[in-house]
């Protein structure tokens, strides 16, 4: 497992981390999730991710309880906030009650004094960005989070975050999460650019686009039993993804994976990895097999040609 610094800060990750997205909690039993995430940290994953909107917090509890058995220092733990987490008016969004409500019942579902990284899952057009930012400035301070980051703002939505907490001179955002992969490839146009300036880096999630991009779907037909896609707590979510239009350009990426005799997935994850300003690229797992065979893609290089050959298959 390679290591890389988390945007401008001191903070080492491995290249390939561990979400809870989907997954624990939900539709992998406890046991197996346990068993995964075993299999990770003995594979030299250090970062692990997860959300309180987890199957409504029944994530952090199985990542929290898989965690305890490791020394605290050795892994670095991720939790967002945002989502609803209840029916009352303040049981969402970016508020500073939300916030610091969120985050401590975060901290007892997870068992943890602190969390290394807090994620704004969204951004909160109904508070000041402003108000968000010292809640977050304060759980710093307060040793409850070491790092503060976003998912899914836009760029204009970082550059006003970033002037905010210049102007207080508060602690600023460090990591971004967004959706990218050969098939998603939105942040390079503005995301990148503006967290390159700001010392952001990135943390993407979906980098085998929800499994097309491992091979093993081959067709709308033809989808394999043991499969994300064939279960009924995750029909719906990758649904979206399979449809005919973007069949064609996995097929010729898979005849690349296979001329350069590596899974296809290793590819899709190289190839996000060869961007600089992605620090990790986030896989989900529901086996250990799958954690054993994406780890590999951290020591994998592609050459040049190769990339080109891909980029004219994506354009």
């Amino acid at each position: 497992m390679k290591y890389r610094r988390l945007g401008n800060t001191g903070l080492t990750v491995s290249e390939i981390s561990l979400g809870s997205w989907l997954t624990y909690g939900n539709a992998v039993e406890n046991d197996t999730a346990i068993e995964i995430i075993d299999k990770a940290y003995e594979l030299g994953i250090n970062f692990f991710d997860t959300a309180n909107v987890y199957n409504r917090g029944e994530a952090e509890k199985v990542v929290g309880e898989a965690l305890s058995k490791f020394e605290r220092s050795s892994y670095v733990l991720a939790t967002k906030l945002f989502a609803p987490m209840g029916d009352g008016p303040n049981d969402r969004g970016l508020s500073r009650k939300h916030v610091m409500e969120s985050t401590h019942a975060s901290l007892r579902r997870l068992n943890k004094d602190y969390v290394d990284i807090l994620y704004c899952h969204r951004y909160d057009h109904d508070t000041p960005v402003e108000e968000t930012l010292r809640a977050f400035d304060d759980l710093i301070r307060q040793g409850k989070v070491l790092y503060a980051g976003i998912s899914e703002w836009s760029a204009a939505q970082i550059e006003e975050a970033m002037r905010i907490s210049d102007r207080n001179l508060s602690n600023r955002f460090v990591v971004n999460q967004s959706q990218y992969s050969m098939l998603n490839r939105k942040i390079e146009a503005e995301i990148i650019p503006v967290s390159e300036k700001n010392g952001i880096g990135q943390v993407v999630f979906s980098p085998l686009a929800q499994g097309l991009l491992t091979g093993k779907y081959k067709s709308l037909n033809d989808i394999p039993a043991d499969s994300r896609a064939s279960n009924d707590k995750m029909n719906e979510s990758i649904k979206s993804m399979l449809t005919g239009s973007t069949f064609d350009k996995v097929s010729k990426i898979a005849a690349i994976a296979e001329r350069l005799c590596i899974p296809m997935s290793q590819l899709a994850l190289a190839w996000v990895l060869r961007q600089p300003n992605v620090a990790s690229a986030l896989i989900g797992a529901s086996k250990p097999s799958q954690v054993e065979e994406n780890v590999k893609s951290s020591s994998y290089t592609i050459a040049s040609d190769v990339f080109d050959e891909i980029e004219t298959v994506l354009q």
